[in-house]
């Protein structure tokens, strides 16, 4: 048996991630989630769910895992200015804490770094308190592993769209137009719409994430589709009209992504399109 906690598992990816992971019935699941943005619908049965902070996961997790998904922390640029005290509560004590109690229990952990750092030529990782801080963890990972002989392995994400997909103040770009699309509302657009994203299913980063959980050592594991679409082309898919919005601080202009070790050392690789996904979703409403 393989006992596996996921930090932030009734959110979006974990609650995704934990529906593949119980199909393995070698696989003890737990959730440790704050329900921030996490629900308790996306509850899945055979895991068991523990409702609480990653900064007090030593206290509210008595079982001993063998391997950790860390995916339990502040997610959006934009927002993360006016949310400073939470950015660092959740995203550095809370991976303190993380990192401690794996530490401690010496199991390995699975990092989701962000690819906001690899954003304009680099210069991402200090345009917003979220990018800074998720960049500035991966540093701290790699050191717990050369200080303590951690294992871990860090996975960057690409703008994950898919089933649970979040809206509203910490959504993502793809389901805030979905639902846009639904109340036959335009599609808001901030300036100028030709910064590009790489766009990812969440089943494509649940497969990548088995797999690093399995066999990744180290940094360096991009999770992500190889087109790239400026957010005006993806609008363009929805089709509607478009309201442009003023530029807004953090938001970077250019994407880019290394599949060099998910591709060769794991085999992953992203099967689905967005584009497919939005005709899916567009042809519905009609």
């Amino acid at each position: 048996m393989k006992t596996i906690l996921i930090t932030g598992g009734a959110g979006f990816i974990g609650s995704n991630l934990i529906e593949q992971l119980v199909k393995n019935p070698e696989n003890r699941v737990f959730s440790l989630d704050d329900y921030s943005t996490g629900k308790k619908e996306n509850h899945i049965s055979g895991a068991t769910y523990i409702e609480g902070n990653t900064i007090d996961i030593a206290t509210l997790v008595t079982v001993k895992p063998d391997l950790v998904y860390h995916l339990g922390e502040y997610a959006r640029v934009e927002p993360s200015f006016e949310d400073m005290l939470l950015v660092w509560k959740s995203n550095k004590d809370g991976t303190f804490a993380v990192l401690e109690f794996c530490r401690k229990h010496a199991c390995k952990l699975v990092y989701a770094g962000s690819s906001t750092k690899f954003g304009d030529g680099g210069l991402g990782r200090d345009q917003s308190p979220y990018a800074w801080s998720k960049a500035s963890n991966t540093e701290l990972v790699q050191n717990y592993g050369a200080w303590f002989n951690l294992k871990y392995a860090i996975t960057y994400f690409y703008n994950v769209y898919g089933p649970r997909e979040l809206s509203g103040k910490y959504g993502t770009v793809i389901e805030i137009f979905r639902e846009a699309c639904v109340r036959g509302e335009p599609l808001n657009i901030v300036t100028p719409g030709t910064q590009t994203r790489i766009f990812t299913h969440v089943a494509d980063i649940v497969n990548g994430l088995i797999l690093v959980g399995e066999k990744g050592i180290g940094d360096g594991y991009g999770l992500g589709a190889e087109e790239a679409y400026t957010i005006l082309e993806v609008a363009k898919m929805f089709g509607g009209d478009l309201i442009m919005l003023p530029s807004r601080p953090g938001n970077r202009m250019t994407s880019s992504i290394d599949l060099s070790r998910s591709k060769g050392e794991l085999g992953w690789e992203a099967k689905k399109s967005v584009k497919d996904y939005i005709e899916n979703c567009t042809t519905s409403l009609q």
